[in-house]
């Protein structure tokens, strides 16, 4: 699909450049270099319903600003659902992978029969392929506390299971649309990817059944989970959604009696969009012997802690990372997300821009492994369509440790940009890029809506 929709971008890009010189494949007149507009486009850090806020007064610069998120339909009784957790929810990004990511954990550990981390480890990628297949918390957990393998299919897991390196092997990504200063849900396409085939065929250790109210453990303390999310910092602005799916699933998984024969323990904590918070976090949650730790948030900060978590012997479970090369990290085994790699998002990003027919692109990332292996694969996908080296311009900026504080300086980025020519512009990154917005405005590039 993403081949097909390319190459007829490409042809129309290519007659968009033959019209520039002979007016021959359409009707309307090329536009005079003085009415000069730019597409703004972005990708899951900043195509949420709270992100225009950033802007302050000029929040209307978003207006028709376009982007991809992994995204997959959700069912409004799930959302209601979510809404009875928070009822100000406003956005959903991301949601759905962690409520997923925390009931995942709690089947594990009841397949393990124990909270042993390590253990657990072992039954996370077979919880999702190969066993009878269950679609409620409820349903999943009783097929484990009797001892049989379960295939779990819910909220973001609809297609397939987990990879051997534990994630998603087909995704599913929504293209959102601005329209004035909120996401129109009447425009969002679902676009799947992903191979099926993709997935883990082996098989985990065999579940331990349940006996009388509990299951016997070397351990006698409940499962204890623990949030490494970003209450704060660049990314606070995606921490409701994911907020609520955890809660959610908490909610659900002690309603349905819990793992273990006990109510699972939920102890929050912040990655403050920040390293040194993040590994902060992990410490307290090691010393209070939480055994799943949900999170970080971004991709960068999870490269960060990673380390800690395994010297721990904890499990890492993260709802919203997807820098691809974290597949590759040495992670003995206990790294795992709910999210899909960026393997699969620079495709749909590149998608979207290519409809569109742009002849020269600026793509803009933060400085770390997120922003710049997005960046990477969208500049892939868009050379593999034709858009040659010469029409495309790579920039990064380095994100602040506080960006309200230190806004983010891409004034000269800005002039390069227009110097260009771009006719597209990508901005990858999480709530401090709406200072690069606000840049190309104050340089004088025209903005589309």
């Amino acid at each position: 699909m993403f081949k097909s929709r390319a190459s007829r971008a490409a042809t129309l890009a290519a007659c968009a450049t033959f019209l520039l010189a002979t007016s021959a494949c359409g009707t309307e007149e090329p536009q005079e270099a003085t009415t000069h507009q730019v597409r703004l486009y972005g990708s899951d850090g900043n195509m949420l319903n709270s992100y225009p806020a950033e802007l302050k007064d000029r929040a209307s610069l978003v207006d028709g600003m376009k982007g991809t998120t992994p995204m997959t339909p959700l069912p409004e009784d799930f959302k209601n659902r979510l809404r009875s957790v928070d009822p100000k929810l406003g956005d959903f990004l991301y949601s759905a992978e962690t409520y997923d990511a925390v009931v995942i954990s709690a089947i594990a550990a009841q397949l393990a029969g124990t909270t042993d981390p390590a253990a657990i480890a072992k039954q996370i990628v077979g919880v999702t392929n190969g066993g009878q297949r269950c679609e409620t918390v409820a349903e999943c957990l009783a097929l484990a506390r009797a001892g049989k393998d379960v295939e779990y299919r819910s909220v973001s897991m609809t297609r397939a299971g987990f990879t051997d390196a534990g994630e998603p092997s087909t995704a599913s990504y929504g293209t959102l649309h601005f329209d004035g200063q909120r996401l129109n849900d009447g425009k969002t396409e679902f676009v799947g990817a992903g191979d099926e085939s993709g997935a883990s065929t082996k098989a985990p250790p065999k579940p331990k059944k349940q006996r009388g109210g509990r299951t016997d453990r070397s351990d006698g303390s409940p499962l204890v989970l623990g949030g490494l999310l970003s209450q704060t910092g660049d990314l606070s602005l995606a921490y409701p959604p994911v907020s609520a799916g955890a809660k959610l699933a908490i909610k659900e998984i002690n309603a349905a009696g819990g793992a273990l024969g006990e109510p699972v323990v939920w102890i929050d904590g912040d990655d403050g969009t920040n390293p040194a918070v993040a590994k902060a976090t992990v410490a307290k949650h090691v010393e209070r012997n939480v055994h799943v730790i949900i999170g970080a948030s971004g991709s960068g900060i999870s490269r960060e802690v990673l380390p800690d978590v395994v010297r721990a012997g904890k499990v890492l479970f993260s709802p919203s990372n997807t820098d691809a090369s974290l597949t590759e990290l040495d992670d003995q085994g206990l790294y795992f997300r709910t999210a899909p790699p960026d393997s699969l998002q620079g495709r749909a990003l590149a998608d979207v821009i290519l409809r569109d027919g742009p002849q020269k692109i600026a793509i803009v990332a933060r400085k770390d492994s997120y922003g710049e292996g997005l960046q990477g694969t969208v500049r892939a996908e868009l050379e593999r369509a034709g858009i040659g080296g010469d029409r495309l311009k790579l920039l990064t900026y380095d994100p602040p440790a506080d960006a309200k504080a230190n806004p983010v300086d891409f004034g000269a980025g800005a002039k390069e940009i227009k110097d260009f020519g771009a006719e597209a512009v990508l901005i990858i990154g999480f709530a401090e890029s709406a200072q690069v917005i606000r840049a190309l405005a104050d340089a004088g590039v025209q903005i589309r809506h």
